[in-house]
């Protein structure tokens, strides 16, 4: 057993440009040629500690599988004082660098132990050869409390010939569909692959049951469980993969990535380095969306700004003040003319959280990875409580031009155009609203299913539209039961 002190702890800790970042003194394991050799280290955290700390692990040839435990201190603190919590993840003998080869794993603080073979891996762990070099435990210090954060690593190794490792199977990249029509999705989904308690089996069929086409799998700073989705989906159930890209400074969803895509997460907004591994996300084919941009948990909220966006997360999980926050700010940047398209997932991670509330509805092609990417992107899409509401929505000029969600339409800047929402699955005694960039400028009973309202584009430079439930403070709004894109009015 090691355990190093606070001032050799301190000592070794390296700057590398990005996320504060710590090594430790290595511990080195003797070859065998079976059997099973453990070791422990120890030490402590202090308060301010780096984001990263970096245990090296010297595996020796022969090695069949790595099994790591740990556990650390949680004493009592004061109330608005920060406890212990501390995650654990893996690189593998091609090294830590940012965006490198490495990674092998991440389980943030959601188990306590892990391992990886040849042939298998704890989920959220990524299966492959076990070569000889020096491999690397990170624990990260999510919170420190003032008197630091003791913990206890044990490492196992245990020896003998290695199974082959199988080759990942992925779901198809289409499924059977309508041809070009609306589908609905939910691209923000937890399983135990991360911090969720579902497995996909239980989440896919979660999804059909919520009347979804298409979800993404997006766990917490790892793609290793994208190979565990192949045999969920089918002809009526298209599966994106992604990844939830949890940094200090704000979580973003990459949705829709080529296969086996990693993302990292290592680093702040100070850094300068997200916009690199937005170009990555896009590059992978997928989108880049800043999730929850304005929740309260420590380390949530959006720091980065929308500059590298696609499409932002405005509603996530039920309706609460913090979508309240997001929802004004998105439409505050609409009027400053910055467009970013806006979603709704549920971020479902366990019973009782409802997969598909909210949902994501895109007008796309067909139903393939490529074209519901494409929708929304574009923004073609609206964003609804649940499977019981759709929403029709469109303006259109004196000539019979028809723009719809995530559309323009060019018209003499005083030229009367009409506005029209169809709202199916209304909540009773709730209200339909038309928000421009002067804000809500007509509101009519949802009850009737139907509302109409005439502006010019001198007057607005967007529409967009809002059915909320009965307003329970007023005059405070009600919360959405479904909200749209704009649609752009753009004067000649």
């Amino acid at each position: 057993m090691s355990e190093p002190s606070r001032r050799a702890l301190l000592a070794t800790g390296i700057t590398t440009g990005i996320a504060s970042a710590l090594t430790l003194g290595g511990v080195s394991f003797a070859h065998a040629e079976d059997g099973e050799r453990t070791e422990t280290v120890t030490g402590t955290l202090p308060p301010g500690s780096p984001d990263y700390v970096y245990l090296p692990v010297e595996l020796p040839r022969g090695v069949r599988e790595l099994h790591v435990a740990y556990s650390y201190e949680r004493p009592a603190v004061p109330a608005g004082t920060q406890g212990n919590a501390l995650d654990i993840g893996l690189f593998d003998q091609r090294g830590t660098a940012l965006g490198g080869n490495g990674f092998r794993g991440w389980s943030g603080g959601a188990r306590k132990e892990f391992f990886v073979r040849a042939d298998e891996a704890t989920p959220g762990y990524v299966a492959g050869p076990l070569k000889a070099g020096t491999w690397f435990v990170v624990l990260a210090p999510y919170t420190v409390a003032p008197r630091g954060l003791p913990y206890t690593v044990t490492l196992t190794l245990r020896f003998g010939a290695p199974a082959p490792t199988p080759r990942p199977v992925y779901p198809p990249e289409r499924a059977a569909g309508r041809g070009r029509a609306w589908y609905r999705g939910d691209c923000h989904l937890h399983t135990v692959y991360s911090d969720g308690r579902r497995t996909p089996a239980e989440v896919a069929a979660l999804a059909r049951a919520a009347g979804l086409d298409f979800l993404t799998a997006t766990e917490h700073n790892t793609h290793g469980g994208h190979g565990a989705w192949a045999e969920h989906a089918g002809d009526d159930l298209l599966i994106l993969l992604g990844e939830e890209v949890t940094t200090r400074n704000g979580h973003v969803l990459a949705v829709g990535t080529d296969p086996g895509t990693f993302v990292d997460w290592r680093y702040r907004a100070r850094d300068n380095r997200f916009g690199h591994f937005a170009r990555e996300i896009r590059r992978a084919g997928g989108l880049v969306v800043p999730a929850h941009p304005h929740a309260t948990c420590i380390g949530c909220m959006w720091r980065f700004g929308l500059g590298d966006a696609d499409a932002v997360e405005v509603w996530n999980g039920p309706f609460t003040p913090d979508d309240e926050v997001s929802l004004a700010g998105w439409d505050a940047a609409l009027a400053r003319g910055r467009w970013t398209p806006a979603m709704g997932n549920s971020d479902a991670h366990r019973d009782p959280d409802r997969v598909g509330t909210p949902q994501t509805v895109v007008l796309a092609d067909d139903l393939s990875r490529a074209a519901i990417v494409a929708g929304l992107r574009a923004g073609r899409s609206y964003v609804a409580e649940s499977s019981a509401v759709s929403l029709d929505f469109s303006v259109t000029d004196g000539r019979g031009r028809t723009a719809g969600i995530g559309e323009r339409l060019r018209v003499a800047g005083d030229e009367p155009v009409t506005v029209r929402l169809k709202v199916t699955g209304a909540p009773e005694g709730g209200t339909i609203r038309f928000v421009t960039d002067q804000g809500v400028l007509h509101t009519s009973p949802a009850a009737e299913g139907f509302a109409e309202w005439s502006t010019t584009a001198a007057y607005a430079t967007y529409v967009r539209a809002e059915v909320r439930h009965p307003a329970l403070q007023p005059p405070l709004p009600g919360a959405l039961a479904a909200f749209t894109n704009p649609v752009f009015l753009d004067a000649r």
